[in-house]
């Protein structure tokens, strides 16, 4: 019978394993446990049923207890269970967004209502519609929402929130993949409820003119309404500008300008996100506190400090939904919250447990978020800051300095700190490297945070009395000069690298490496830089695909020594650009057609020395394929449905895997689809 010194110690152990939970290092490696499980649902080549996830909830909920005589591996178990939970999560949150989508290709009267406005890649306006309604399509089939953008003239639209339009146009399926691991447009639709994507040419018509009949239409109106009278009152692109930061709509932002500010690695400015919800919570804050000190008689009775907070947090929640609520907007809203509640309970701000926290908060509410760069960028970017900050605070790196020494080394290491964060993950989503980022956030951001959110927030208080102008002038010069640092720094040499894209299993290693080096302490951050260097060096080594097949079968692209050689120069352009963009290819379609000898409709490439043999062709009699077969690996016939008596891929093996991918190895040519590297899930057609 165990004796109570040791029942004594026993409880002592537990009581410091929970303490280690609640307040040391392991807490905030929970939400890196809980995003793993995400992980792992994500990469799964099948679905599981969806009575197994209630099953691993109650198993998650009951391993900690069942295993509480196991206190010494207690902070491993919860960090099991967690991972569990996140499993669990991502696959119930799959299956709550299903909805109809789509099985064909449709042309005909599309009505719907109108509840998200934006521009395409192209340029064109683009309209979300809900209440959607598709001739000879039965209730129950039709999608929750479409997508469609507005070609040609349109002299009878102006689109406004809640209105009812109808007009005549093309709806597809969301899209696969354009190449084998590539960005996987048909899961974001998933989650967005987003059954069918597409385009009309004729003018769309008002059916109905706009019914608030909800909070968020009402919203959205709100916001819509609020963008003209921003673009009315400061026209051109500063007023552009201004509307993207505050109400999130950025269909007025001028292309080149848009260009300009990827290129100098200023274009977060325009996303809604940590950056802007700070700031403009941080004026706030810092003008209810200066105002309330003027006070003696409220600040000896009161907490300024707490009702300054209790302020910004209502500026905050205005802002999420003025500004769209958007997945972004939701994370920085989220992170911003948890911050300004740790004031009020006198608990400090910037912890890692208050990035922690935040993290889980936006993983449990949306796990595919985990996927996209905004969650990716947003807190590699806040986790290094903090964990920076925090040892120089810890190590009173610069106690001795004066304090605008210490303010400018704060602005300069933020800066590059939160771009070395980021660098990888923007370079691995969208394949390219701003040079000179650091140089145009250095110049750029203060004035965000000092001139044009300071004016923004005066603009709102002076709204009431009709002077709004005021604070957006103030704004404008801000805006001014950020556009002026961005097409300044665009215009230098190598302003712009363009990177490959890796393989997939590179993003894991960096997400991974960071946590651990800005998570851990002492001498375990090095296994965190060990990683990071694994992951770089699988970056350098990775290559790209051979051959490229889209899923049409129509366009086809060929890896030589001057770059893809494309075998048309016009069509399924959003395909080749991609294809480029991934090689880190700075070509026009145009440009790499002209690398080969190919045709339009037949083509016959050497891979290793393995031949390749295109054709486009529905006619081939029985003898022409025996023909193609003795002279070819691989043959690649889009347009015919019958399967020759060799290695081939015809309409039917297209449609059903998506796009391949091809490289030649010493045992032949190794084939790979989209679908299987996807495998069979509920978002994959």
């Amino acid at each position: 019978m165990e004796t109570s010194a040791g029942q004594s110690r026993r409880a002592a152990a537990l009581g410091a394993a929970f303490q280690s939970l609640g307040h040391g290092a392991v807490f905030i490696w929970l939400p890196v446990a809980f995003g793993c499980g995400v992980g792992v649902y994500f990469a799964l080549p099948f679905e599981p049923d969806p009575r197994h996830f209630w099953t691993l909830i109650g198993g998650a909920f009951l391993l900690p207890v069942l295993t509480a005589r196991l206190y010494v591996l207690l902070p491993i178990i919860w960090l099991c269970a967690l991972g569990v939970m996140g499993f669990a999560t991502a696959g119930l949150h799959s299956y709550g967004a299903a909805a109809p989508v789509l099985q064909f290709r449709y042309y005909g009267p599309i009505e719907g209502r109108v509840v998200g406005i934006d521009r395409s890649g192209s340029d064109k306006l683009r309209l979300t519609l809900d209440q959607v309604r598709l001739d000879r399509v039965a209730p129950d089939r039709r999608p929750l929402r479409v997508r469609v953008s507005l070609h040609g003239e349109q002299p009878f639209a102006d689109p406004r929130p809640g209105q009812i339009l109808m007009m005549t146009g093309h709806l597809s399926p969301p899209a696969g993949p354009v190449e084998p691991g590539g960005f996987d447009f048909q899961r974001h639709a998933w989650f967005q409820q987003l059954g069918g994507v597409g385009y009309t040419r004729t003018p769309a018509l008002l059916q109905s003119p706009a019914i608030q009949d909800g909070w968020r239409i009402r919203v959205f109106s709100l916001r819509m309404a609020l963008s003209r009278a921003i673009t009315e009152r400061l026209p051109g692109r500063e007023g552009a500008f201004a509307t993207a930061i505050l109400t999130g709509d950025r269909s007025h932002i001028d292309p080149a300008a848009l260009d300009a500010l990827r290129a100098s690695n200023l274009a977060h400015l325009l996303a809604i996100s940590g950056l802007h919800m700070g700031l403009l919570t941080g004026v706030v804050f810092a003008m209810i506190r200066i105002g309330l000190a003027t006070m003696p008689s409220v600040a000896m009775r009161l907490d300024p400090k707490k009702i300054a907070a209790c302020a910004a947090f209502v500026a905050a929640i205005s802002y999420l939904l003025i500004s769209g609520a958007n997945v972004a907007t939701q994370r920085a809203f989220i992170m911003v919250a948890v911050m300004l509640i740790a004031i009020c309970l006198d608990r400090r701000a910037l912890t890692l447990r208050a990035v922690a926290v935040a993290a889980l908060i936006v993983l449990v509410v949306s796990p595919d978020s985990l996927a996209g760069p905004g969650f990716q960028m947003s807190f590699a970017a806040t986790t290094a800051l903090v964990a920076v900050f925090a040892e120089i605070r810890d190590r009173q790196l610069w106690v001795t300095w004066p304090k605008w020494a210490r303010n400018f080394a704060s602005l300069v290491i933020s800066s590059a700190i939160a771009g070395a964060a980021t660098a990888p993950f923007g370079a691995y989503h969208f394949n390219q490297m701003a040079q000179w980022g650091l140089v145009a956030n250095l110049a750029s951001v203060p004035i965000m945070g000092m001139v044009v959110m300071p004016g923004a927030v005066l603009a709102a208080v002076l709204s009431p009395l009709g002077l709004e102008q005021l604070g957006l002038e103030i704004s404008r010069l801000g805006i001014r000069w950020i556009l002026f640092v961005a097409e300044t720094v665009a215009s230098w040499d190598s302003a712009l690298r363009l990177i490959p894209q890796p393989g997939a299993y590179v993003l894991p290693l960096l997400g991974f490496g960071g946590a651990a080096l800005c998570l851990s302490r002492s001498y375990s951050r090095l296994l965190g830089v060990a990683i990071l260097g694994v992951a770089m060096g699988l970056w350098s080594m990775s290559t790209r695909p051979a051959m490229l097949i889209s899923d049409t079968g129509t366009l086809i692209g060929v890896l030589g020594p001057e770059g893809r050689q494309l075998n048309k120069p016009k069509g399924d352009g959003f395909v080749a650009g991609a294809w480029l963009e991934n090689d880190g290819d700075a070509a026009t379609q145009e440009e790499a057609a002209m690398r080969g000898a190919f045709t339009r409709n037949e083509a016959r490439v050497s891979l290793g020395g393995q031949v390749v043999h295109y054709l486009r062709a529905d006619d081939l009699s029985a003898v022409e394929l025996s023909r193609l077969c003795a002279n070819a690996e691989l043959l690649i016939l889009p347009s015919t449905k019958d399967r020759p008596d060799c290695a081939a891929l015809t309409e039917a093996d297209l449609r059903y895997g998506g796009s391949v991918s091809v490289r030649p190895s010493a045992h032949g040519l190794q084939l790979q689809t989209s679908r299987q590297v996807r495998g069979d899930r509920l978002w994959v057609r």
